[in-house]
């Protein structure tokens, strides 16, 4: 098989300058700007266009990574037409704002500023009346920044409940299940909050498949989840007897009854209320593909819906990087494999990391010895799990790197340490706070 090769070096500047290219693409500013303006009176947004004279308030809320960017940007398209507005940001990723309250809590355990935030944001629009336009801006983690525990139930029990289901290897969208069962806002709440004025939520999706209702656990739009299905995802991880007392109560009354669900599909609630999706992860994969194809690699994608196991996947990865370099299949060398997504890691020791440093410590293992790859994974927003990385880097020659250094890159592995283990190895990915998030992108170079 004849390919042209690239070496390690030109490889790993590569793959750092194609993550940035997808990154660039899901800007939440310009995500605002590609799909609202202002034409004279019409606010148009998306297909849908909004009267201004019509309204007599025109109120600004949000919550997530993402939302101090899009709020920036409906500033400058609505200027002084904004009536007023709160949004709730993860500390440090923040911008400055003239018309619209910015308040920081934590992610992604809350925190009391964070509930604060919430509880200030819920007030506000149920002060809109029936000639009143709500904006609500929601991008990743807009679940941990709007926490507003229902009756009964306290913060404490949220954050340890919350932790729980992140320990234990739950999805995304079974966290986010428990979520909107025990909150004031979530599960389609803040719709009911607003009704009935004109609600237009505009969203940066954070989850696989840009499923609306578990964006930011869906507080603008129908719910399709269950207690039923709460209790299912509790007997399924087998955490009843971990998880807060009163928050098993909770979910037990709800299941007999006792409390009302979430609003579901056909409530009157969402008459007056448009759902727009203005970025997604495939909009920076696709970007991503652009910029590999521009530096002379055979691209494929994989998918932007990757779930599962971390360690599996990167296996999986790992394999195809494997098959590129043995047969050429599915693109011959030099090439580029891209996903997106997001998995789950099951926690299993008492090390420090995250989901896309762990994915890169899992594959040094199968690309060792092999030809010219590199591989790195990354979370779109800058942070990976609890660190200050957003992932991590390695190529087929890390593995005997590490040895050489007396590093033990098993245990490190078993312990769930992928941010110390590349901490020693200065091999992190660390990008700061980007203001975006549209789950991770993995990308694997072949030469």
């Amino acid at each position: 098989m004849i390919r042209r090769t690239k070496n390690i070096s030109t490889m790993r500047n590569d793959i750092v300058e194609i993550f940035f290219s997808g990154l660039k693409a899901v800007e939440p500013g310009a995500a605002i700007k590609k799909y609202c303006r202002v034409d004279g009176e019409e606010f148009i947004i998306g297909e849908q266009s909004y009267d201004l004279k019509n309204y007599s308030n025109i109120f600004i809320v949000g919550a997530g990574k993402g939302t101090a960017p899009m709020a920036s940007a409906v500033e400058e398209i609505l200027g002084e037409k904004i009536s007023g507005g709160i949004i709730n940001v993860k500390y440090g990723h923040v911008t400055e704002l003239e018309r619209i309250k910015m308040n920081e809590g934590a992610h992604p355990v809350p925190d009391l500023n964070g509930q604060h935030g919430a509880d200030a944001i819920l007030d506000l629009v149920k002060k809109a009346g029936r000639n009143d336009l709500v904006i609500m801006l929601i991008s990743g983690g807009g679940s941990a920044l709007l926490p507003l525990p229902v009756q009964g139930l306290t913060l404490e029990d949220k954050q340890d409940t919350i932790r729980e289901l992140l320990a234990c290897g739950a999805s995304i969208g079974e966290i986010n299940t428990i979520r909107k069962h025990t909150s004031r806002i979530k599960g389609g709440q803040l719709a009911q909050a607003a009704f009935p004025a004109v609600l237009v939520s505009l969203i940066l999706s954070d989850v696989v498949g840009d499923s609306l209702d578990v964006i930011s656990s869906g507080p603008t739009v129908p719910d399709s989840s269950t207690y039923l299905d709460c209790m299912k995802i509790i007997e399924k991880y087998e955490i009843k007897n971990s998880l807060p007392k009163r928050v098993v109560r909770h979910i037990e009354d709800g299941l007999s009854g006792k409390i009302l669900e979430t609003p579901k599909r056909g409530d009157k609630v969402f008459e007056k209320t448009y759902n727009l999706v203005v970025g997604s992860n495939m909009e920076a994969v696709i970007a991503s593909m652009e910029k590999a194809e521009n530096l002379k690699y055979n691209t494929i994608v994989l998918s932007s819906m990757i779930e599962g196991e971390t360690r599996d996947v990167a296996r999986v990865h790992s394999a195809i990087a494997r098959e590129v370099l043995k047969t050429g299949y599915p693109v011959s060398p030099p090439a580029c494999i891209l996903s997106g997504g997001e998995t789950t890691v099951t926690i299993r020791g008492k090390g420090k990391g995250g989901r896309n440093q762990e994915f890169v410590l899992a594959s040094v293992q199968y690309i060792d010895g092999e030809d010219n790859i590199v591989v790195l994974s990354g979370g779109t927003d800058g942070n990976d799990g609890p660190t200050d990385a957003a992932g991590a880097i390695a190529d087929n020659k890390t593995l005997e790197k590490s040895k050489a250094l007396g590093i033990d890159h098993e245990s490190f592995l078993l312990n769930n340490d992928s941010y110390n283990f590349f901490k020693q190895l200065e091999d992190l990915f660390i990008t700061g706070p980007t203001n975006t998030n549209v789950m991770d992108l993995r990308i694997i170079l072949v030469s």
